[in-house]
C-alpha cells in the first residue's frame, strides 16, 4: 500500500514505516502529524485517484526530527563591475516516519 501526498508545495510517495524529509511543519518531535492532502491511494481495492484530493483519506505520521539541510552557497558576480555577493542558505526540514495510511 502506498499514497501520494502533497505538503509544502511538493509531492511525496509514502509507504507505511517509511522515513522521509518534508518541508518544515511546526510540530514538536514525538508528536503525530496528519497529512490530509492525499492525491492518490493504492491499496488492496485498487488505485483511487483524487479530484484533486481523495475525500476522507489521510496519512498519519510521527515527527522524528526537526533540522536544517546542508548549506548551499549562492554567489553572484558581474564581471568588470566590481560587484560580487556571496550568500548561504540552509533549508529547514521535518523528518517523519509514516505510521499508517487511512484510505477513504
Amino acid at each position: 500500500m502506498y499514497a501520494i501526498v502533497q505538503t509544502g508545495g511538493r509531492q511525496f510517495r509514502v509507504e507505511p514505516d517509511e522515513t522521509l524529509r518534508i518541508p518544515q511543519v511546526e510540530t514538536p518531535v514525538g508528536e503525530t502529524v496528519e497529512l490530509e492532502r492525499v492525491l492518490l491511494v493504492h491499496g488492496e481495492s485498487g488505485v483511487t485517484v483524487g479530484k484533486p484530493t481523495v475525500e476522507g483519506a489521510r496519512v498519519v505520521a510521527e515527527v522524528v526530527d526537526q533540522g536544517r539541510e546542508p548549506k548551499i552557497v549562492v554567489f553572484h558576480k558581474k564581471r568588470r563591475k566590481r560587484y560580487q555577493k556571496k550568500r548561504g542558505h540552509r533549508q529547514p526540514f521535518t523528518e517523519i516516519r509514516v505510521k499508517e495510511i487511512v484510505p477513504a
